[in-house]
């Protein structure tokens, strides 16, 4: 495998003459300090074989060839150098991430069948090469649903391992939500013995008639997600949980019904969730309310040491509050306009709350509604711009950091083609060529100080008609190659770029939108390429039930599902 075919793009390779480096059993690995961790992890990839001795100074027998880890001066942090010749792989790292992300370029480089869990072969061969790369953003995610449809814990560690493979740095844990709860709460065991179940599920979109009469659930315990945070340590991703309010809690209400507006409707029957879409029951404003989410952040603080914690706050209809007179008692007591202000008081709460144990509050762009932002939410406030950039927008140039997400960009649950055959279309088609177009930095504040304020980026995955890993893997890939690329590597006109064509100089107006058009379409050729000569056979080796070139194949297909396309 040459190094032309890697994926993200790095920033520079340099392609050497000479003999290769050969890999097999004779091959050491040097740890230097700093970088045991990434050394473990390399030691545990079965297909790539190692000489025994291999940590620590060699003094028996010399090995033929050595990979060596260090921590390298004047390199920022995720960055690394990687450096191969006929005797030695070199990999310098800003810090022990960067290390391991050289790690990862490495690993691709080889052919892809040292990707596998076992290999057939003994030794892999690399032609010399210099590699100098570094992210672009400090955020590359995606946000994975595990309420409607279920992911068991091997399934989740499966990911991280797909998410590392791509340089991608943050899992969002998409953990509760009106169809189950997925997180065990020693105090509150109902959460996960009622709410972690719904007696049956709708099969394809809303507005389908099929349903699956089975019930469905599952939760992770604390202990599941410990050692998914650990896993995802070692492979220096962030786990960020999402525990939805006030809106999006109809599982928490079905096993606690105080926790809704029991004033306005009799939440003793209310149960989890079947449906999809937007359910119209919330938390009631109470103090019991807020009492209760804080015992729930206080065991999640204990498990994710994440600086970032999500607390949702999107689509919630106000019907039910309008109609409590305990919610409008708060409202009025408060001094709040009306019940946007009223949500924005509970997200001030929680922000404020958070802030105060040294952690950041992230949420979906209704957050800056009703009021917050006049109002104060803390400096350290994330706002996930999935409504398009209009959010985002408004928050980085109010001082708060972005993670921009626009549903029609990189809503991977969206079909990847427009036509019959996509398994169960929902929204707008979002190709790869689209995906990997996508800009995070917006035109208004592209150039500016505010830019600085977008963290970066990641695709969501909603799992309502993605019922098994299959499905999943189905909607995430290719796609999520691409948004690994948008996430890692510098875009057309930045410095690490893909060079413009000789003799092209850069030029504004309309010619300059042109000439950066002519860019996008070069750099998704290039990416096209990579795929194709390379990186489709690494999925292939990761086992991954990618979407093909050509389209679904036929076990993929879902005939008679309903789904709902739209445009």
């Amino acid at each position: 495998m040459s190094w032309t075919g890697l994926v993200p793009r790095p920033s520079d390779v340099q392609e050497r003459a000479g003999a290769p480096f050969v890999w097999d059993s004779g091959t050491a690995l040097l740890a230097r300090p700093g970088t045991r961790a990434v050394a473990r992890w390399l030691r545990a990839q079965a297909a790539l074989p190692f000489h025994e001795a291999s940590e620590e100074p060699l003094q028996e027998r010399q090995p033929r060839t050595t990979v060596e880890l260090r921590l390298g001066s004047g390199l920022p942090d995720g960055a690394y150098r990687l450096d191969v010749t006929a005797e030695r792989a070199l990999i310098e790292g800003g810090d022990a991430a960067g290390v391991f992300w050289g790690a990862q370029t490495l690993r691709q480089a080889l052919p892809p069948a040292a990707l596998r869990r076992a290999a057939s072969t003994a030794a892999w061969e690399l032609p010399p090469a210099r590699v100098q790369d570094a992210p672009r953003f400090a955020w590359r995610g995606l946000m994975l649903d595990v309420a409607r449809h279920f992911t068991p814990k091997d399934g989740v560690l499966r990911i991280l391992d797909l998410l590392a493979a791509h340089k991608l740095n943050v899992l969002h844990f998409h953990l509760t939500d009106d169809q189950g709860w997925r997180v065990q709460i020693h105090r509150y065991p109902a959460l996960t013995e009622v709410g972690g179940w719904r007696p049956r599920t709708r099969v394809g979109h809303r507005a389908s008639p099929l349903w699956d009469e089975r019930p469905h659930g599952g939760h992770y315990t604390q202990e599941d997600l410990r050692e998914i945070v650990a896993y995802a340590a070692e492979r220096h991703i962030t786990v960020v949980p999402e525990i939805e309010l006030p809106g999006h809690s109809q599982a928490a209400i079905a096993a606690y019904p105080e926790l809704g507006n029991t004033d306005a409707v009799d939440t003793a029957r209310l149960g989890v969730w079947t449906d999809w879409g937007v359910s119209p029951h919330l938390l009631a404003p109470t103090d019991d309310t807020l009492r209760f989410y804080e015992h729930v952040l206080e065991e999640i603080l204990d498990i994710f040491p994440s600086p970032f914690i999500h607390i949702g706050g999107d689509e919630t209809p106000k019907e039910q509050w309008r109609a409590s007179a305990v919610a409008q008692a708060r409202r009025v007591c408060e001094g709040l306009a009306d019940e946007d202000a009223l949500q924005a008081w509970m997200v001030r709460h929680f922000d404020r709350w958070l802030a105060a144990r040294g952690r950041r509050l992230a949420g979906w762009d209704e957050i800056l509604e009703g009021g917050t932002l006049a109002d104060g939410l803390t400096p350290g406030a994330v706002v996930s711009s999935w409504r398009g950039y209009e959010g985002g927008v408004t928050a980085a140039k109010s001082g708060h950091d972005v993670v921009m997400c626009p549903e029609h960009h990189v809503y991977l649950d969206r079909r990847q083609a427009p036509g019959e055959s996509e398994p169960v279309p929902l929204g707008y088609v979002a190709t790869l060529r689209d995906v990997h177009g996508f800009e995070p930095v917006p035109p208004e504040l592209a150039g500016t100080e505010h830019a600085r304020h977008v963290l970066g980026v990641q695709a969501n995955m909603w799992t309502e008609c993605t019922e098994s890993a299959q499905r999943v893997d189905y909607q995430l890939f290719p796609r999520l190659a691409a948004l690994a690329e948008v996430a890692w590597s510098a875009r057309p006109g930045e410095p690490g770029a893909e060079p413009e064509e000789p003799g092209e100089r850069r030029t504004s107006g309309r010619a300059g939108e042109r000439q950066e058009g002519r860019q996008v379409e070069r750099a998704y050729a290039d990416f096209e390429r990579r795929m194709t000569e390379a990186h489709y056979a690494r999925l292939d080796a990761l086992g991954v039930n990618y979407r093909p070139p050509t389209g679904p194949r036929a076990y993929d297909r879902r005939p008679g599902i309903p789904g709902r396309p739209l445009g």
